[in-house]
């Protein structure tokens, strides 16, 4: 009976923590991801991480083909995302591919693990990797796995070359929850998640978030960025009123003292009108654009635009997918308010999800959304890509607010 008793209590601190896990924003959470060989057991590690059979598992060579993701509450840390990928020593035209996407996995990349499989201490392809872990600035962990088998001179002798490295068995459980606590204790000192406004504005402070109502906004919910902000000033003792523009100037009218105004920034033009001068106001795409990415280096982006001539290349990059309509933001209103604004014809290219393309060089400017979809490393890494290729990136509320002639206004409550 009390063995009952045991295994029911278990049952709802899991259900919670998996419940958790996947309330919290992907964007928000510590992404770990698995390389190494065909066969050294990636898969199989990850599964005996995460407790279930996520990724398939056989004894043929190859059988991850792309990255499978897989959320979970890494105690006491939180939730994470744990990727596995495809081998790094696959073949064939496929195999190309694959690799490809596998590299193409460390632009997101918070923390690494190499897997090794004991019976092959190959340190060619982890030297390889090695290198672009820290080109990615990526801090990494090599871990040998298959060790059920092995005598304990062999564990001495691969410990030799890799000093460092964790032993597993992944079909065992040898190992696992040793893997997990330094996890936790290596992601706890390189991953602190930063304030969106919980830095900006006092304790007990107020800021009005300003969410218009139109085609655009999703029916029976508010987007992404409006729900972390307001979380953000839960977690600070912030007050926030959230309103439509229409019932701004009597929400504003109502309240004693307002610390900022944070606005969608396609209702720039009307929210400048509309709040006194003495107010700060910004938008939730600009806090993003700090948050997630290098803020100035986006509004020195924006400030290139003067200079290209007729007909230059512009990349619109969005990091979720959706269907548009003619209000949208991306495709519609920011193209035909650049143009009408500087009197010129760019040609605009548009890129979404996490098509992010290689070819920067055939454009002469990035602009780039919010980001609330993608996690810092990845807009960070987006960034980096840009300034290695000399193309200026800014973001889509820099954008407006520049294009509207408030950009100094937008940018105010960042000042010392």
């Amino acid at each position: 009976m009390s063995q009952s008793l045991s295994s029911e209590s278990n049952a709802e601190p899991i259900t919670q923590r998996a419940l958790l896990a996947t309330q919290i924003p992907t964007a928000n959470q510590p992404h770990i991801a698995l390389f190494g060989k065909r066969n050294a057991g990636k898969s199989s590690l990850l599964n005996a991480i995460i407790g279930q059979d996520i990724s398939l598992v056989s004894s043929i060579r190859g059988t991850t083909t792309d990255p499978v993701s897989k959320t979970m509450e890494l105690i006491p840390l939180g939730p994470v995302v744990f990727i596995d990928t495809a081998g790094l020593d696959d073949e064939g035209e496929l195999g190309v591919l694959r690799v490809q996407r596998t590299h193409k996995v460390l632009e997101k990349t918070d923390f690494a693990l190499y897997i090794f499989d004991i019976h092959d201490l190959d340190p060619v392809p982890y030297r390889a990797m090695v290198d672009q872990f820290m080109k990615f600035k990526i801090p990494f962990l090599p871990v040998i796995n298959k060790i059920d088998d092995v005598p304990e001179e062999r564990l001495k002798e691969a410990s030799k070359p890799y000093p460092e490295a964790l032993f597993v068995s992944a079909s065992q459980g040898i190992g696992v929850f040793e893997l997990k606590n330094e996890l936790v204790e290596r992601i706890q000192d390189n991953h602190e998640e930063s304030p969106i406004v919980g830095d900006l504005i006092p304790q007990n402070g107020t800021v009005v978030l300003v969410v218009p109502v139109d085609s655009e906004a999703p029916k029976g919910r508010i987007i992404l960025p409006q729900v972390q902000i307001i979380r953000d000033c839960l977690d600070h003792g912030i007050k926030s009123c959230v309103v439509r523009d229409i019932e701004l100037e009597s929400a504003l009218q109502d309240l004693k003292q307002v610390d900022l105004v944070i606005t969608d920034s396609q209702a720039f033009k009307r929210v400048n009108e509309r709040v006194p001068s003495e107010i700060k106001i910004t938008s939730f795409s600009i806090l993003f654009a700090r948050h997630k990415g290098d803020l100035k280096e986006l509004v020195r982006g924006v400030h290139s635009i003067q200079n290209f001539p007729d007909s230059a290349r512009i990349l619109i990059a969005e990091s979720c997918t959706h269907n548009h309509s003619h209000e949208d933001i991306g495709r519609y209103k920011i193209p035909k308010l650049i143009d009408q604004v500087t009197g010129k014809n760019f040609s605009y290219d548009f890129k979404m999800g996490h098509d992010f393309p290689t070819n920067l060089e055939d454009y002469a400017l990035v602009i780039h959304c919010g980001s609330c979809m993608l996690n810092k490393k990845t807009m960070e890494t987006r960034i980096r890509f840009c300034q290695e290729r000399n193309i200026p990136i800014t973001n889509y509320g820099v954008v407006l607010a520049h294009f509207n002639g408030i950009l100094d206004r937008t940018l105010e409550i960042f000042s010392p």
